[in-house]
Formats: structure tokens, C-alpha cells, sequence
């Protein structure tokens, strides 16, 4: 006989969990992100983004309407991804050119600096180097 542990007939827990109840998800409506693309087609089209992103934002706009949800999501994601694209090429590169004009000119100017020495080397009016 084994008495090194004392061995115990568990009875399964019954669980009290209850069922979930079927619930009906209400998804909204696809979000067509118009006024964002009439901002950027209108203030900031770089590359042409914003009017792209205006084109995939009414096609989502018809889409909701006409009652297919799906393509209106499609589109509604392509006219964000486009949006977001506008925005941040608008928005960086004129910061990224400012650095680079703000940048050169510290260094020309340092640059002008340095060379001010050069030209204004006064020469000699004495020839006493010469005997």
C-alpha cells in the first residue's frame, strides 16, 4: 500500500459560466474622410496626393450611400492612407528645406567668417625685405 501521498478522487467542478447571449454588433457607418482631402487638394496638394485621396473619398462616400459597407471601408482606408501621406509630405519637406536654407547659412556665414582674414591681408608698403 502506497501512503506516501495521500491520494484524494477530485470530482470534476461543474463550471458557471453562462452562455453568451447572441448580441447584434452595430457596426457605424465608414467614416469618407471628405473634408480631410478638400483640405489637402485645396492647401497642401503635394504630388497630387490630396486630390487621390479626394477621388477614394467620394467613391466611399457613394459606396455608403448606395448601402455597401465593405467598399466603403476599402475606400474610406485608401482615401486615410492617402490623406495621411499629403499631410505629412506636406508638412515635412517645407520643414526639412528650412533646416537645410537655416543650416547652409550658418555655414556660409561661418564660412564668411574665416575668410575675412584673407582678404583683408594688407601688403607691405616697405621694400626692406627685398635687401
Amino acid at each position: 500500500m502506497d501512503t506516501s501521498y495521500p491520494r484524494e478522487d477530485y470530482l470534476p467542478v461543474p463550471s458557471h459560466k453562462r452562455e453568451p447571449s447572441p448580441t447584434v454588433l452595430i457596426s457605424s457607418p465608414p467614416r469618407d474622410h471628405l473634408i480631410w482631402s478638400i483640405f489637402n487638394t485645396i492647401y497642401m496638394n503635394f504630388c497630387c496626393l490630396g486630390f487621390v485621396a479626394l477621388a477614394f473619398s467620394v467613391k466611399a462616400r457613394d459606396r455608403k450611400v448606395a448601402g455597401d459597407v465593405e467598399a466603403a471601408r476599402r475606400f474610406s482606408s485608401k482615401a486615410r492612407c492617402y490623406n495621411a501621406l499629403a499631410t505629412a509630405g506636406s508638412v515635412v519637406l517645407p520643414l526639412l528645406l528650412a533646416a537645410l536654407v537655416i543650416t547652409g547659412v550658418i555655414h556660409l556665414s561661418k564660412l564668411a567668417q574665416e575668410s575675412v582674414g584673407f582678404f583683408t591681408y594688407q601688403f607691405s608698403g616697405s621694400d626692406d625685405e627685398d635687401k
